[in-house]
Formats: structure tokens, sequence, C-alpha cells
């Protein structure tokens, strides 16, 4: 494209002023240099040359001065020096000389003959001693034996005060020799520099605490070279290495801190340290100072934590806990000196925390001779941790240890003082590291915690203080608490600071210290709600009872638990709304394609995985706690608010937070991030080139990673890669979370909304996936559609299945289509001589199909014996059901390796996963089953789906409660052995005289249930509850934590595999998210309808008729019609129920109405005869009633149908 014309066609003169060339083409400058060419450039370059040499012409002189003035020096001082060791190496001659006259062998066991020779030889000594020297250290060395036979010979109690400064310098370079010594000198070398260096300590400790981080360094450099060596050990070198450490720790030094620090900085970081010179030296080590000291260290510029490596640090802690341990009295504690240990270990603990998770139950034997250390940080360091200091670290974590830890807590002492002011806080600390740190032992430590107490006076009579309410006392008295449950956006800048928010926070200076005594409280109460019955529960007192158990003196008033749960929700409720902003990260408007934002060229450098071109929200630290996460936060504060929510002792409206949603345009807005999550999740498997391993199941994984082949590398890269895909899961669920606030709330905190709302969601999402999936959602436009595509195999819909054994050909026929049952199904079913029964499947035979299979594979009687039902006929997965199998599998002679054994078990699984997929695909398609599971069963599936944060904690956890819909005489019991209350005078009353230990016996019946065989012998399992469990016997003490295994392994472990089975299925059908959005109660509403009265007013105007009953242009109905809703509107609510039932079985009525009924309740006429039964097709919802013209009749003839439940057939 031309220029514009500037109106002007001469050309501009080009001024050249920089003397450089201005053709291309030309010779570089460095090619051709002509003589005679002065440049302007050139002639500057030379000024400045010359400007230069000048100056450094100047600068010769002064300088060559200087180098002439200090070696002048050096030489002067080097005379010196010589003519000083001339003048010592006489003074020694002589006394060696005046030795020999008195028949002495040589002057090293001579003492001086006084102080001022031995004074004046020490002047001299330290003035010209050179520590690179040998002759040098030879001859300090002969200066100490004598100066220390003169000691003793004078018996110094102290040497004079014109000593010190000498002696001062005496000990600086008999430090600085130890430092140089090599592993080979002489052991006497070795021997009489410590001993030197010990009298120094104990005669001077003042002055020598000055230089006390070079003086134990240098000790720590002798024991790294020689504590190894036989002599060493054996030898006076060891004793006075012992008490060289001693010296300068004991209580009469004033600066006596500053030893400390020297002495765990330099020493205490040394690995090894033997045993016995740690107990000689724990009598002079004070637990105060050295917490004071480490305090220090750790908060310096020069953090002790950042200049040591991960080893030096856990040596150190171990040594601080011996340290502390053998100076523990059972008589008393120091409160102060308890509060300052319990902050350096939470400090020191936090920040290996990690280190000690991996490697604390590492067997010696893991790392193998191919390990590569540079494969992995993580990995690599997975070496176990030295014995001693594996001790040390497992000591925390004894029941006596962390119970006791409450004990420091005097509640009736100041509450001003500082010590009372930061004792809950430096707890809270102390206890959530160990949480952090041992996450195997996570249940035990909030159990011990749990049940420690503190002391406290209630009225005129002192009793423990349990450790639930101290924590709720201190947490709910914080800043943090009260602002929080006035306003929810609060929580915004108080969970991170540099997040911008619209409320106005004052800064709070110990906001970290606040939140880690609330988030302390929220670990420890969901262990008090899962031994905690109901009756205890809404028995709690402001006051503690003595004679109570300790579970109902840890109980909270209802009004101290109505408050919590304001907190709670506004917390809660500010963490998934403003997820993003509390993050730092904003959430993207999408415009044309969400597709936009992970498309795009990878640089070579890239990840080669979508994830890395996420927005990645910062992973916010609470309570400046490493590993308390903003989402393992939010799945404790999710967790106990629905555990707290299942009490059910709050009303409805309590729990709704509707004020802060736009609540007539909330619907469309969760459909609209349902579709957007929905295009994420495509365009991510699309880019990833096929189902992402996001979705892998983590059972698998656990598996394939028992099974690993290969060498020690394959392994570490496995592992590798299996950390990857966990971060790049962890990546885009936080990414997810920020972009759909209202889908996570709606899927961890369900009761903010209105159960209706939720359903008509529900119905929603059901109806997006139909369309997604069909195109339609209408069947037959479906079937149509695929026939004329050829996309699909539409054969693989169609069945034929036998009604004396319809579960098993469903199961054949359909376990196969996966989530391919979501599509429309077209069913045939065929008597004994495979003939077809008549029939057009209008939908009626489907929900005739769903409903016979369901009654068979749920019924108790059936034979499968899959199901079984507690005491209210509640239903829910056989617990030894699996193991039954494997029982008779044995019995038969098979191999458990043997692929006949795997193959049968798996087919167990298959079956309880496809009963889940029918169940899903009854409530996908809205149909209701005259079905009812336990509670404790409906809620896993509710809790499956909460998997947004912290999945163990926000997932099922068992409970003693839910004990009670599974077996009511184990709950009784186990309620007995809680409340047990045992004589001390009897021993025979006590619980350990019931023999009872950490292990259960299950009875299996391999064969079949003992109803079907009565004669059969159970086959009793017994199962340790713990590792060695068959030796702990059940005491006072760790009673709840039997109680709460025994709620674990009938709830949780025993049918895991059964119930993760079913739930697969079920998820194959139903999203769990959608599933989470309902607790257990309102699921059962879904499934079998509401238990609210019959609503005939709704039933009559959504009836449809058929037959002579079809009503005209008119809008009249039919004479017979008439009669019958005046009859069925007397009845009572038990006989609507029947109606309902014997017209579409299932005798409640829909969640949303009878408008919402699938197919719909329908009446046409049965004939003219009036002795005949009115009769029903279920299959379609219709009820065929004969034409009757008396209402006294037609109430008779309807109520006998109804209530013998007579008149099936299919039509």
């Amino acid at each position: 494209m031309f220029p514009s014309f500037t109106g002007s066609a001469r050309r501009p003169r080009q001024v050249n002023l920089s003397g450089r060339s201005t053709n291309p083409f030309a010779a570089t400058a460095a090619s051709r240099q002509s003589p005679s060419a002065q440049t302007t450039q050139n002639t500057v370059a030379h000024a400045q040359a010359e400007r230069a040499l000048r100056q450094q012409e100047r600068r010769r002189p002064p300088a060559a001065i200087a180098i002439q003035r200090s070696w002048r020096g050096h030489w002067d001082r080097k005379q010196t020096k010589s003519l000083w060791r001339g003048e010592w190496d006489a003074k020694e001659d002589a006394d060696l000389a005046l030795g020999r006259s008195r028949a002495v062998e040589s002057t090293t066991t001579v003492p001086y003959k006084d102080e001022t020779r031995c004074l004046g030889q020490l002047k001299l000594l330290v003035h010209f001693v050179s520590v690179q020297d040998p002759s040098d250290q030879d001859r300090l060395r002969r200066f100490a034996v004598r100066y220390l036979g003169l000691r003793v010979e004078l018996q110094w109690p102290t040497p004079p005060e014109t000593w010190v400064f000498p002696l001062l310098r005496l000990g600086r370079l008999t430090v600085s020799i130890l430092e140089r010594l090599e592993s080979s000198a002489a052991p006497q070398e070795v021997t009489i520099l410590l001993e030197l260096l010990c009298t120094l300590a104990q005669d001077i400790p003042k002055p020598m605490v000055s230089f006390a981080e070079q003086y134990y360094q240098a000790l720590g450099i002798v024991l790294s070279r020689f504590g190894g060596q036989k002599w060493f050990l054996q030898a006076h070198g060891k004793r006075w290495f012992d008490e060289s450490i001693a010296a300068l720790l004991r209580p009469r030094i004033d600066r006596r801190i500053s030893a400390y620090e020297g002495f765990a900085s330099q020493l205490l970081c040394r690995a090894n340290i033997p045993m016995d010179t740690l107990r000689k030296i724990s009598n002079d080590v004070e637990i105060g100072d050295l917490a004071s000291a480490l305090v220090n260290l750790i908060a310096s510029r020069h953090s002790l934590l950042q200049s040591r490596c991960r080893e030096e640090l856990f040596w150190l802690a171990a040594y601080f806990i011996y340290f502390y341990r053998s100076k523990q009295h059972p008589n008393g504690r120091n409160a102060e000196h308890e509060a300052l240990y319990v902050k350096v270990l939470s400090k020191l603990v936090s920040d290996l925390a990690e280190d000690i998770g991996i490697r604390i139950d590492v067997p010696a034997v893991f790392m193998s001779a191919e390990s590569d250390a540079s494969a992995s940080p993580k990995i690599s360091s997975r070496h176990p941790l030295p014995p001693f200091v594996r001790n040390e670290i497992l000591s925390l974590v004894s029941q006596d240890h962390v119970s006791g830890l409450l004990a420091q807590a005097d509640t009736s002492a100041d509450p001003n003082s500082e010590l009372s002011r930061n004792l809950p806080s430096t707890l809270a600390a102390y206890a959530l590291t160990l949480l952090r740190a041992f996450p195997q032992r996570g249940d035990e430590i909030r159990m011990w915690l749990y049940l420690g107490s503190s002391r406290s006076n209630y009225g005129d009579m002192a009793s423990p203080m349990p450790a639930i309410k101290y924590y709720y006392t201190a947490a709910s008295r914080t800043s943090v608490y009260k602002l929080i449950k006035n306003e929810p956006s609060h929580a915004i800048n108080l969970l991170n600071p540099n997040a911008r928010s619209r409320a106005d926070v004052t800064r709070i200076p110990d906001r970290d210290e606040q939140w880690q005594v609330i988030l302390l409280f929220l670990e420890l109460y969901p262990i008090v709600l899962k031994v905690m019955d109901d009756e205890e529960f809404l028995g709690g007192s402001g006051s503690t009872d003595s004679t109570a158990s300790w579970t109902r003196q840890s109980a909270l008033t209802l009004d101290q638990v109505k408050d919590l749960t304001v907190f709670l929700k506004n917390l809660a409720f500010s963490m998934y709304w403003n997820a993003s902003e509390i993050a730092g990260v904003e959430a993207p408007e999408y415009k044309n394609s969400i597709a936009e934002y992970f498309s795009g060229n990878l640089s070579a450098a890239a990840d080669n995985h979508p994830d890395a071109r996420l927005p990645r929200p910062r992973d916010v630290t609470v309570a400046n706690l490493p590993g308390m996460t903003m989402n393992y936060t939010k799945g404790i504060v999710t967790g106990l608010l629905r555990m707290i929510y299942e009490r059910e002792f709050l009303p409805s409206d309590h729990w709704l937070m509707t004020q802060w949603f736009e609540m007539d345009r909330f619907i469309p807005a969760v459909v609209q991030e349902e579709e957007e999550k929905h295009k994420i999740q495509a365009s991510y498997v699309s880019e990833a080139g096929g189902p992402h391993d996001d979705d892998m199941d983590d059972e698998t994984e656990e598996e394939t990673h028992d099974t690993l082949i290969g060498t020690q590398r394959t392994q570490q890269v496995r592992n590798l890669e299996r950390l990857r895909r966990q971060q790049r899961k962890a990546s885009k669920r936080k990414y997810l979370e920020s972009i759909t606030p209202r889908l996570e709330i709606l899927q961890n905190m369900p009761f903010f909304i209105p159960f209706a709302t939720r359903v008509q969601i529900f119905r929603h999402f059901v109806l997006l996936d139909q369309i997604r999936r069909r195109g339609t959602p209408d069947a037959d436009l479906w079937r149509f559609s695929m026939m004329n595509s050829g996309r699909a195999d539409i054969g693989r819909h169609k069945a034929k299945v036998r009604r004396e054994s319809i579960f098993d050909d469903a199961f054949k026929q359909y376990y196969e289509l996966g989530e391919g049952l979501k599509e429309p199904i077209q069913i045939s079913f065929v008597d004994k001589f495979d003939t077809v029964e008549e029939g057009i499947d209008g939908g009626g035979v489907t929900k005739e199909f769903l409903t016979s299979v369901t009654n068979e594979a749920f019924n108790s009687m059936s034979g499968l014996d899959m199901f079984v039902e507690n005491d209210q006929h509640l239903l829910y997965p056989n617990p030894t059901a699996l193991e039954e199998r494997k029982e008779l599998l044995r019995q038969a002679g098979e191999a458990e390796g043997s692929q006949f054994y795997k193959e049968s078990v798996r087919d167990l699984l298959r079956r309880f996963e496809f009963m889940g997929r029918i169940i899903g695909k009854c409530l996908y398609e809205g149909i209701l089953v005259d079905i009812h599971f336990a509670p404790f069963f409906l809620l896993k599936w509710s809790l499956t789906g909460g998997h947004a944060a912290a999945t163990r904690e926000s997932s099922y956890r068992a409970n003693l409660n839910d004990l009670r819909d599974l077996d009511e005489a184990l709950y009784q019991g186990l309620l007995q052995l809680k409340n047990y209350k045992s004589n001390t005078n009897d021993e025979h009353s006590s619980i350990e005289s019931l023999g009872l230990t950490f292990e259960v016996t299950d009875t299996l019946f391999p064969a079949d249930r003992p109803s079907s065989h009565p004669n059969q012998h159970p086959i009793p399992r017994t199962v340790e509850l713990r590792a060695n469990g068959s030796n702990i016997p059940v005491t006072n003490a760790n009673r709840l934590v039997y109680i709460s295994y025994i709620a674990r392994h009938r709830l949780s472990i025993q049918p895991y595999h059964q119930t993760a089975a079913f739930l697969k299925g079920l998820g194959q059908i139903i999203s769990p998210p959608w599933l989470a959005m309902f607790n257990q109660h309102e699921l059962q509403t879904l499934i079998s309808g509401s238990a609210a009265s019959i609503d005939i007013a709704d039933l009559r105007a959504n009836t449809q008729y058929g037959g002579l009953y079809v009503l005209g242009d008119d809008g009249v109905e039919h004479p017979t019609i008439q009669l019958f809703w005046d009859v069925v509107a007397s009845f009572s609510n038990e006989d609507k129920e029947k109606l309902v039932g014997f017209v579409t079985s299932t005798p409640r009525a829909p969640l949303l109405g009878f408008g919402n009924l699938n197919p719909r309740f329908s009446v046409r006429d049965g004939g003219r005869d009036e002795g005949r039964l009115p009769t029903t097709s279920t299959c379609v919802n219709l009820l065929k009633l004969p034409v009757y013209t008396n209402a006294d009749v037609l109430r008779e003839r309807l109520l006998y149908s109804i209530r013998a439940g007579a008149g099936f057939n299919l039509s």
C-alpha cells in the first residue's frame, strides 16, 4: 500500500551528526580503520581513556604506601610475636631445667611455681598464638597442662579478676583449635583441650557466654569427628565433653539464654548425641530457658527454621522433647514453661509436618540401592526417621500427653494475665499442628483432646471443665467469631487480609491466634456429635454435673448450639459465595464459548496439560498454619454444619439464607452455572484427548499402588504422575468453585435454599441432561431419530424379561449399558414359554419394569439377600454379603487368587452397582417406587456429592446415633457402655471386668440367611478394630474411642465395598452433586414421594380421563366421576394413600404435586357391570372404574379393592 502524498515531492535533507556510516553495506569499523579518520566518537573515547590513565597514576603512590605500611605492620607483628615466642619458650625451658634438677622428667607434669609466673606466660601466649600453627597449638596444650595443675594446687574457687580477660582470650583460642582438629588427632591432644575448655567455662562462665555459638559449634565438630571413635567413648575426653556442654547451661549464669541459643542452634541440630551424654546434661538443662532460646531463634531475622535443613530440625525437635520429658515432675507443672514448650513444638512440628506424615511409618527397607534422590524431593525423602527421633516424635501422640494439654489451662486464674490470654491460642496451634503432622491418627488425637479438661470453678465446687466447653468459650469471645456472626461479608477480610472486600473490617492484630482457637473447636466438636445421642445433645446445660457422663458434661446448651450455627452459616456462606474474592481471583465472563479459555498454542515450557492454562486461585492458608488451607477449612466447616443440621432440632427456616440471593432469578442462574460447568468439563476432556484422570476412582488408584512392579525409579515416576494428577484435579476444582458459587452452595449447604426450589432445580438438571444426551426429552422422538440416523444400536435398549426372574434378566441384558441406561428402554414381558405379553409401551411398561425390578431386588424375602431390613423395615446393603460370598467360595475349594474367585466377587459388586443404576433410573425418569431406605444409608448418598472440599472432613462420618437405624440392640448396648458407672470399691464392677477388647466378631451365613435355613450354623469372624486390638482392653479412658471404632466398623468399613458399588451405579445415572442437594429424608421423598396428606383437589385437577369418562366440550365430568371424587373426598388419609398406592404402586404423592406424576393419574370406564370391582394398570397409573350409579356401592367396591390390593392386570 502506497503512503499518502504529503504535498511535497522533494526528499527531506538527511543530517548525520553521529559520525557513523548510514550505508548498511559499508564495512564495519572493526574491518576498516583509517589512521587519518578522526570521528567525534573516537575523540570522546580517547579523552576518556586519557582521563582514566591520569586518575590511575594519581592513585598509584597512595596505594603503594598503603601496601608498604600493611606489609611493615605484618612484618613487625611477626617479628614481635617471634620474640614473644622466644621469651615464652625460654621461660618454659628454664622451668624444664628446674624440673630436671628436681628429678622431674617433663614440664608437662610440673605446674607453674606461682600465680604470677602462670599469668605472665598466659598473657604472652594469648598474644602470639596462631591457631593455624601446629607449634603454637602444642604450646597452648603445654600451657593447659601446667595451668590446670596450678589450679588444682591453689584450689581456686574462681580465678582473680586480673585473670578474666587473658582466660577469655585463651578460651577463644581453644575453641578455634578444636574446630580445626583433624579426626586423626591424638586422643591426649583432644582430651586436654576439652578439659581446658570445660575448666574455663566453669571458672569464667559469664564472659564465655559471649561466644556461646562458636563454643557449641566447636563441641559439635568434636562430636562429629570423634564421637564414633572407641577411645572417645571410653576415655576421659567423653567426661570433659559432657561437662563442657553443661558448664554454660547452669542457672548461676545471668546471660544463660544466649548460652542456650548457641546450645540449641549449634549442638542440638547434630545427629546422634550419645544417650549417656543426654542423660547427664538433662539435669542441668532448664526447659524454660531452652524454650525461650528457641522462641528467640525462631523469631529472629535469620530464623532457625530457614537456616537449618530438615534433618537437623528433626534432631533438634527430638532432643527438645527428650529434655522436656526428662524434666517433667509428677507433683506439678510450671504453666509458663509448659506454654513455651508448646509454642516451640508447635513451630517445629508445623514446619516438619509434611515430612513427619511421610516418614514416621516408613519401613527401614523402603529405600533401595536403585533409588534416585534427584527424582523427587517428596518421594526421595521417604526414608525412615532414626529410631531415637521417631520415638520422641511419637511420644507427642500418646493419650496422656494429648489429653493433658488442657490441664495447663487454669480458668480460675486471672483472665487478664498474658498467660491466660495467650494460652488458648498456643494450645490450639499445637493441637492443630499435631493433627496436620499425624493425619493417620487424627481421630485418636481429636478424641484424646476431647477427653482432656481444664481446671474451673462452677459455683462453690471445683470441677473439671470439658475441652469442648473450654474452647467454645474461648472461640465465642474472639472478635473474629463475633464479626462473622453479625455479617457474612466480614469473613472475606478475616480469612484473607489481602482480599478486596466492601466490608469495612478493622484489622485484628491477633487474627491468626483467634482463628486457631476457632479452628480447633471446629475440629473437636464433630467428635462429640459422633458419640452423643439425641438425649444428651438436647439436654446440654451450662453447669457441670460431676456425676454425669463426660459426653453429657461436654454438651453445649441449645442456645449455644443455635448461636454456633449462625456463625457457621455465615462463615460457610462467605467461603463459597465469595470464594473468588477470598482467593484473589476474579471469575471470568463467558462471551462466545468457554473453550476459548482452554485453547491456544502451548509453549515449549508448558506442562502440556489443558489445566496448565487455568486461572489458578492462590491457596490461602488460614491461621498461618501450614496445611490449614482454605479448602480444608471449608471442609471442616461444611462437615460440622451438616452434622448439626442432621440433628433436626431447629426449624427449617432457621437454616435458610434466601435473603442473600435474588430468588426470582436463582433457578435460571443455577441452571446456567451447571451448563457452564459442563462446558468446561467437556472442553477439558476433549483437549486432554479422552476421559481425564480426574475421574479415576480413588480406590483403583490405591489398588494399583500396591501392585506396582518395576524398579524403584519406576515407582517414583508413577508416584510423581499421581501427584501431578492430584494437583491438576485440585486446580480445576478451585477454578470451578470460583465460577459456580450457587452450585457449590447447593451441593454443600443445600438447606440454605428451600426444598421445593431444590426439587425444581433437580428436575431442570435432569431435563438438561436429557436434551444434552438425546436432543429431546421425548422418548419416541429419540427412538425415531436414532433409527433414522444409524448412530447407535438401539437394540441394546430392548430386552425380554421373565416375571419370575426379572432382576436376573434385567441384570444380564442391561448391565453393559452403563450410563446408557439413561436413555429410553423397551421392555417385553415374556412367560415361561417365551410368549410376549400383549401391551404397548407408552412409558407404562417401563414403569412396571422398574417397580418390579426394585420390588424383587430390595425384597429381603426374594432370596437375593443383597439388602436387609432393620427393625423399622428400612433397607440398607447387607454388610456381610461380600464376606459371605468369599466364605462360600472358600468352602467350595476355590483359591482366593483364582480367576473364578475374583469373577464371582466382582459379579456380586456388579449387581450392587446395577441396583444403584435402577434406583437412579427411577429418579431420572421421575418414577416413584415404594422402597424405604435407612437414613444412615441415604446420608451416604447425600454426602458422596459433597466432594468439593476436604473429602474426609465433609463426607459421611459414622456416629453412635446412626447405629440406632442399623441395630437397635447394638445401639442400646453401646449406650450402656458409654454411661457405665463403675464402683471404685468393687474391682468386679469396672469396665475392665467386662473383658472387652478392641475387636469385633462378625457373623456370616454363607449359604443363605438363617430365616431360610434355620438349621444352618453361623460362622464367626473376628476383626481387630485397630492394630493389635485383641491385646488392648477397653477401659474407662478409651471406651469412647472403642464406641467410635465400633460405629465406624459397622456403618462404614464392613459395608464399604457394597455401598461403594451401589453409589457408583447410582452416580452413573444421577450425578452425585445433584444428590448432594438433599438430606437423607429429602432423598427418601424423592424416591417414594411426599409423606404429607394426599391433596384430593390437586389429584382431581391433574387426572386424565378415558373411554366414557372423557370430558366433553362443556368440561362437565361424568356422573360416575363426580360420585367417585365425592366418595374419595370422604376417605381417611390412610385410605387415600391406599388408593394412590393401588393405582400408582406408591402410596405417596409426588414431590411437587400430582402434576409431576409420570405417567399422569388416569381413570377410564371398566364396563357397566356394577358388580365388578375396580381394577388398575399400575404401569400407566390407570384406574379402571366400572360405571357405578350409586355412591354406596362405589364406596364399598372401591374400599374392598384398595384394602385387598386386588385388581392388577396389564392392559
